[in-house]
Parts: structure tokens; sequence; C-alpha cells
């Protein structure tokens, strides 16, 4: 009886979350321009109201009854001992502080979008300058050990600190760097195809078509645009992709709905009868990053994949792509080059981007680097580590949405990401008899079969590692992602 209402109660504070997430999710979408000021009201006064359901003395009192409740099941003591976490987290923030973050996460998110499409920084930083203090508070509360980041990070990882990332990184540098000097040495490929004019309702319909042949179900989601693209779920039967289109540069649309389509596609999988409760949510953005990734690289730049979907490409686009051949389309697709935008990077240098705004994250939550500062680091740093001057905020500091959302510890999970995504792809084709046959055919469905038993089904089952550990034989490594780099860019580039 007090599992039902612990459940019931659990349920009406999703439905509260989610009313929030469409707000949000009009508000990066369609809502008209006047509407910010109210939207952000609006937004608070929810966040408010689910913080209180949550830390109320009632879903309390039936935790503390249901904690040691031995009757329960495996599944329901997970959703309570999981619920018992985060409400510990939550109970050391008041109702206050979280209608005070709420809404300035919201007018620091619309000062960003006019900052960026008005090139205008300094309209930006009074408002990320708030929110980082807030965020410096919100650590504090939570509490730490060794380093102030480890309160923010665990939130996105659970377990995760910045000894375990600063190591991670230095090995990336370490095994990187050798294959992108090869790279550099050899002759550069030629990515002129993919920046071409491409009519943009043809490509909408093209990545309708990448996402349905994806196995994502339009019928419990949907797609459209925004500044920056984003997956948002407000169940498993409502799950929605945005994507952006530029005319004059085909692989961001493309990649874009791939990538996005990889989240979707783990949201949609989350088992239905668990919403509301732990068991119904994803584990860890690392690894919801993982979908993600695998689909964007390990699938959608494989030349396996586009043996039987560049034909389509070229149906779509006939006299841009008639003359290309299979293996232009796909060397330009994985060309390695430095460049400024995340989102465009190659999934080598991709991780200097992380590096990056990972170390900014760092100092600014330790206070050793100041909000107005931040744009001469971040160029320093990208001429340091990518030897690229940055001459345009829009492509620089305010590429990003993240830190208007107040998502400080986020963009480790990227990288993370992508080596989770290696090595459980390495291990999907030990599974799966043919696997990359099947690929080369158009049929990817074996393939999400196999997240969906393996990943997507267990919500909150097991953390990161031990799932890792679980599908794979042991936690998560570097060298399925290394060898897999160093295979397919070699024979790219010759070498």
């Amino acid at each position: 009886m007090n599992y039902s209402a612990f459940e019931a109660k659990m349920k009406k504070i999703a439905d509260i979350n989610n009313a929030t997430a469409v707000l949000m999710w009009d508000q990066e979408t369609y809502m008209p321009k006047n509407g910010d000021a109210l939207r952000s009201q609006q937004i608070a006064t929810l966040s408010g109201i689910s913080h209180e359901m949550m830390v109320s003395n009632e879903l309390s009192d039936l935790i503390e009854q249901l904690a040691p409740d031995k009757t329960l099941t495996e599944s329901q003591q997970i959703n309570v001992m999981e619920t018992k976490i985060a409400l510990d987290k939550r109970k050391k923030f008041d109702t206050a502080f979280i209608i005070q973050m709420s809404q300035t996460v919201s007018n620091t998110f619309i000062a960003w979008q006019k900052a960026k499409t008005n090139n205008q920084l300094s309209d930006y930083l009074p408002h990320l300058e708030k929110l980082v203090a807030l965020k410096r508070e919100e650590a504090h509360i939570l509490g730490f050990k060794d380093h102030i980041y480890n309160a923010l990070v665990d939130q996105y990882e659970p377990d995760m600190t910045v000894a375990v990332l600063d190591t991670l990184f230095e090995e990336v540098r370490k095994e990187l760097k050798p294959l992108l000097d090869k790279i550099n040495a050899s002759e550069q490929v030629n990515d002129s195809c993919l920046k071409q004019y491409f009519d943009k309702d043809q490509q909408w319909k093209l990545g309708i078509d990448l996402l349905t042949r994806m196995g994502y179900n339009f019928d419990t989601g949907r797609q459209d645009i925004s500044t920056h693209p984003f997956t948002t779920s407000f169940s498993a039967n409502d799950v929605r992709v945005t994507t952006r289109v530029d005319e004059h540069d085909l692989a961001n649309m493309v990649w874009s709905c791939i990538h996005e389509g990889g989240h979707a596609l783990y949201e949609q999988g989350l088992p239905i009868s668990e919403y509301g409760m732990p068991l119904g949510e994803a584990i860890s953005l690392g690894i919801h990053e993982s979908q993600s990734r695998l689909w964007e690289n390990n699938i959608g730049r494989s030349l396996s994949y586009w043996k039987y979907l560049y034909p389509l490409v070229q149906q779509y686009f006939p006299e841009q792509l008639s003359q290309t051949t299979l293996e232009t389309f796909y060397k330009a697709m994985n060309k390695v080059h430095p460049s400024f935008v995340r989102t465009e990077a190659d999934e080598l240098t991709y991780h200097f981007h992380i590096m990056i705004r990972y170390e900014i994250e760092k100092k600014l939550m330790e206070n050793s680097l100041q909000v107005k500062d931040i744009k001469s680091a971040w160029d320093e740093m990208y001429e340091k580590y990518l030897g690229l001057k940055v001459t345009d905020d829009r492509i620089g500091v305010l590429q990003d949405v993240h830190w208007s959302h107040g998502s400080f510890g986020y963009f480790p999970t990227y990288s993370l990401g992508s080596f989770f995504a290696a090595q459980f792809f390495e291990q999907a084709q030990k599974d799966i008899p043919n696997l990359i046959s099947q690929i080369e055919n158009g049929d990817t469905s074996a393939l999400l079969s196999w997240l969906k038993t393996n990943i997507h089904s267990h919500g909150k089952r097991y953390k990161a590692n031990a799932l890792c550990q679980k599908i794979t034989g042991s936690e998560l490594r570097l060298k399925p992602f290394i060898d897999y780099a160093n295979k397919k860019y070699g024979a790219i580039y010759g070498f």
C-alpha cells in the first residue's frame, strides 16, 4: 500500500516536471519573443511547486517506511533507494533557492539567445555572472570532497571526479596526439561535396527519412528547428528532437539528426511502466551520450552505413551529388581538421573542444577565473589546443547553450560518451552475427534491439561503470576508442 502511495506521489512530481519541460521546449522552438518574461516566471513557479512536492514530509515519511521493507521487489527497492538519494540532495535546498535558480537560468538563456544573435557578448556576461555565483553556492550546499567541481559533475555523471577526469583527458592527449600528427602529415581529404547549396526543405525531408530508418518512432516523437539541436522527453511516449539547417553545409543537419536521434531512441526505449520512477530514467549523461555518439560516429560516419543510404542522399540531391562517389562522400564526412564549433567538429579534435570547456568550468567554479575573463581564456586555449584564432564570439564563447542553462559539469560527459560508445559497439559486433553486413544492407534493427535490451530497458538499475562491466566485461576503457580511431583514420588517410 505504501509503495502505491509512493509511486503515485512520484508520478505527480513527474507530471509537474514534464509540464515544465514542455514550456522549456516551447521556449526554444515556438514561443513568440515577447513571451520571455512571463515564461521565465511560469517555469520558476512550476519548479518551485515540484521542489516543494519532492521535499514534502509526506514523501519523506513514505521513503522512510519503505527503505527497510524487505517485501519489496528488487525493482521497487531500487526506485525507493534512488529516490532517497535524490531527495537527500534536494532537501539541502529551500524553495526560494530553487525558484531563484530557475528564474536566473531562464533569464540567462534568453540573454544568451539575444547575445548570440547580435554577437554582443557583453549583454550576456552579467546574467552569466549571477548564474555562476549561484552554481558555486549550489556546490557548497551539496557539499563536496577535494574539488568544488565534483559536486556539479556528480549530478550528470554520478561518482565522477576531477581527479578521474584530469587523468582521463591527459591520457586522451597522449593517445590522440600521435594519430593527429599522422593525419596532419598526410594528404588532406576534400570535403567540398558537403559545402554546396542544399535546399533546406530537401534537407528537412532527408533528416526525417534518416530518423525513421534509425527506428525513431514519429508516433511518439517529432522534430523541430532550434538554435542549438537538442532532445527532450516528457515520457517514453513523447520524445522530441530538434535540428538546425545550413543550406551551405549538408553535414550540419545530417549528423545533428543522427546524433539527436540516438538520444531519442534511448528515451523511447525506457520502460513506460516506470514513468516518474528512477527505473524509467536514463542512468547518466555519459551513457546517454554514448547512445548519440554511437549512432552519429560508429554508425553514421561509417562506410558500412552509407553503402546502402548514399544512393538515397543522391536522390534527394542529384545535382549536387550524382557525380560524387561513395568513397569521396565517406572521406568528406570524416575529414579531421581543427574547427571553431564543437558540434561541427570531427570526432578526434572534438575532445579538445571538450577539454577547453572543462578547464574553463573548473576555473570558474574554483574562482580562479572570473566570468568577465572567459572570452580571453577561451580564445587563448583555442589557439593553444587547436591553432585557431577566434574572431567571432558567436563561434567562440557564445556558441554553446549549456552554460546559459546552468549545466556546469555537463561537458565532460560528451567525451565519456564517445569512449563508452566505442566499447559498446565493439561488444555489439561480438554479440550480433554479421552486424556490419546488416548495416550495409540498411538494417540497423538488430543493433537497436541490442541497445534496448542491454542499455535502454534498465533505466537506473545500474551505475554507468557497473552497466559497462555487465555488457562488456570491464569498466570504461579508452583502448576501444583508440583502436577504432586508428583503424578508421589510418584507412581514410592512407597510413
